[in-house]
């Protein structure tokens, strides 16, 4: 029987985190798994809290949102850990690309009896430094949308990213991008340039319709300059996907993407948001072995 050690942010999707991951412990502790639980203090901690633990030849439980799940992820990238999410957040994007159940009791079989998955990870290189995260890069008007999402007291889930997004697209300016695919160079001047290995972004809007977490590729979708009204429609085609068949987005994929801009363009990744352009995103093929 495999032991766990679930990490808990405690504030991810406004305190939920603790309830979601008694339910699912609780089963799984009956049907006679080993699990111990950990707080972290910050996203830093969480992920020493996950090295420790992987050290220890212990599964590794992601409790939180995308945040959290994508950092510890990235902690854990590139070692023999195997990795599970409990997802308690606001958008649950990379549990929604693995398919994971929302199900209490369908989860906790997931995560005691299902064989581990290599996934991809991407590699992301700024003036903040190196970080490994696993969903997606993305540098614009959806960076400063998810700043002020975060920030949101009276929001949750995708009401605040679509309000965070009606607040960034008011005040945007189109940037004049330089994206460099696998050393090809791309002229683009507009809203976003995304590097996705996940699908989903912003609490299952799908930015990225033909991203796979496991062919060793990311999806690199740009939004080019146009009328507000006409964003506000891709806004709302991100639901589905249907965004990708207007002429305003262009879609590439490559291993390595560079994106560098005329001016400070805010830059995130996996819901958050704490950089600036430039930035290189690698993949790292198969790097993360993953519960699903």
């Amino acid at each position: 029987m495999r032991q766990f050690t679930a990490i808990v942010n405690p504030t991810a999707g406004g305190s939920t985190g603790v309830p979601v991951l008694l339910h699912v412990a609780r089963l799984m502790r009956e049907a006679g798994a080993e699990l111990e639980t950990e707080y972290s203090r910050s996203l830093a901690h969480a992920c020493e809290l996950a090295r420790q633990a992987g050290q220890r030849n212990r599964v590794v439980l992601a409790v939180g949102g995308d945040g959290v799940v994508g950092g510890i992820g990235g902690a854990l990238s590139g070692t023999d850990t195997l990795f599970g999410l409990v997802p308690a957040g606001r958008g649950n994007d990379f549990a929604r690309a693995l398919g994971l159940p929302t199900d209490p009791e369908a989860l906790a079989r997931v995560l005691l009896h299902s064989a581990p998955r290599s996934v991809d990870t991407i590699e992301v290189e700024s003036a903040h430094g190196r970080s490994v995260v696993l969903g997606s890069v993305y540098a614009g008007v959806d960076a400063l949308a998810n700043r002020h999402a975060n920030r949101s007291a009276l929001l949750k889930g995708a009401a605040s990213y679509y309000a965070g997004g009606l607040r960034a697209v008011a005040t945007w300016r189109p940037a004049a991008y330089r994206v460099t695919v696998d050393g090809e160079h791309l002229a683009h001047r507009g809203y976003t340039v995304v590097a996705a290995n996940s699908p989903y972004y912003g609490s299952g809007r799908i930015i990225a319709p033909g991203a796979r977490i496991d062919d060793g590729l990311l999806e690199v979708v740009m939004i080019r300059e146009a009328p507000r009204r006409l964003f506000f429609t891709l806004m709302n085609e991100l639901k589905s996907g249907a965004h990708v068949h207007r002429p305003e987005v262009r879609i590439a994929q490559g291993r390595e993407v560079r994106i560098e801009a005329d001016r400070e363009v805010p830059c995130g990744a996996d819901g958050e948001v704490d950089a600036v352009l430039p930035v290189t995103a690698r993949v790292l093929p198969g790097a993360l072995a993953v519960l699903c």
